[in-house]
């Protein structure tokens, strides 16, 4: 396997080790570490999830912003943009795994359903590259089989439950693009609205929403047919409508309003917006307890990771970070549907 020499007792050995982390949460909450990453710091944020503090910083290469679980469950694996590198970190026992150099410009990454894929985008190289993902292999993981042109600046990326096309939003040229997995080339790319960024596709493949940066609004696409999607609605929710987490229920995702300081709960499958609350700091990347009823969102202007009861709409803790956190992630997390 990928990861080498990580057996159960020695994580639980490793984790023991963490003085500051405790082992339960009363109510369902978190019991692994919360993880940030401070995009501009280049390090992560490593929060006990009981005590809501820092407990440690972990050194990454230059401006990671997003980070995404191994198949196996057993690395988080953070994008470095500018560091050019992944770094794996175990998501019980916060130890670096290792460092994976020479990935081009990783910004956003994905891995895809069938665990076949890892795809990363390359937001300042204007590409998408696809990799052969290889656990067996313990010196080569990824094998590079294709770079993408995506122009201008791709962004965010959503793979289907099939795992058979990548989504891909472009930011800076405001359009949308579909690539074929089998083949490896673009299916179709069209315009949609200002500043495309973060995207989310229904469990059952048939809509797109796509939180538009540059705008206060989400559009919804069908993606059902064969051929390019199609705009069923815009609806607004904020100023600097930006990044997606669904609740879990299979009906309900949330939207961060960046600019507007807000968050928007949208019912996907009646396509409106059912409430919206304040949330401080230009809220970015969000995460849900397995409570169902806790929301942490990074601040990303106010070098915070904000805890939020989703029931009361009231801020419960604010923790002090790094500079710039944009990513946040914990191994105990409500469904990503």
């Amino acid at each position: 396997m990928f990861v080498l020499n990580w057996r159960r007792m020695a994580a639980c050995a490793a984790l023991a080790a963490l003085p500051a982390l405790a082992l339960a949460v009363e109510g369902g909450g978190a019991t692994r570490p919360v993880f940030v990453l401070n995009s501009l710091d280049a390090d992560i944020s490593v929060i006990d999830p009981v005590s809501f503090k820092q407990i440690k910083r972990i050194a990454t290469g230059k401006e990671p912003h997003h980070l995404y679980l191994t198949p196996d469950d057993k690395s988080m694996v953070v994008a470095n943009a500018l560091g050019d590198s992944l770094t794996f970190i175990d998501p019980v026992t916060a130890q670096v795994q290792r460092v994976l150099h020479g990935i081009t410009d990783p910004y956003h990454l994905r891995f895809s359903p069938d665990m076949k894929w890892f795809v990363t985008a390359g937001n300042r190289l204007d590409h998408v590259a696809l990799y052969r993902w290889q656990p067996q292999s313990a010196d080569k993981p990824l094998e590079l089989v294709k770079r993408i042109p995506a122009p201008k600046t791709p962004s965010h990326l959503f793979i289907d439950s099939k795992s058979t096309v990548l989504y891909v939003s472009l930011q800076d040229s405001d359009e949308l693009m579909a690539v074929d997995l089998a083949t490896q080339t673009p299916r179709w790319k069209i315009p949609v609205g200002k500043m495309p960024a973060d995207i989310f596709l229904t469990p059952d493949d048939k809509t797109l929403l796509v939180a538009l940066t540059g705008d206060k609004l989400v559009e919804f696409y069908d993606v059902s047919g064969n051929g390019p999607a199609k705009l069923v609605k815009r609806l607004p929710t904020g100023d600097g409508a930006h990044s997606f987490r669904a609740l879990g229920d299979k009906r309900h995702v949330l939207v961060s309003n960046r600019a507007g300081n807000t968050i928007s709960k949208i019912d996907y499958s009646a396509f409106n917006v059912v409430e919206t609350f304040h949330a401080p700091g230009g809220p970015d990347d969000m995460e849900v307890l397995p409570d169902g009823k806790t929301l942490l969102v990074t601040s990303r202007w106010a070098r915070k990771l904000t805890m939020i009861d989703l029931q009361s709409k009231k801020v419960l803790k604010q923790v002090v970070v790094g500079k710039s956190p944009h990513g946040v992630w914990t191994l105990d997390h409500m469904p990503r549907q």
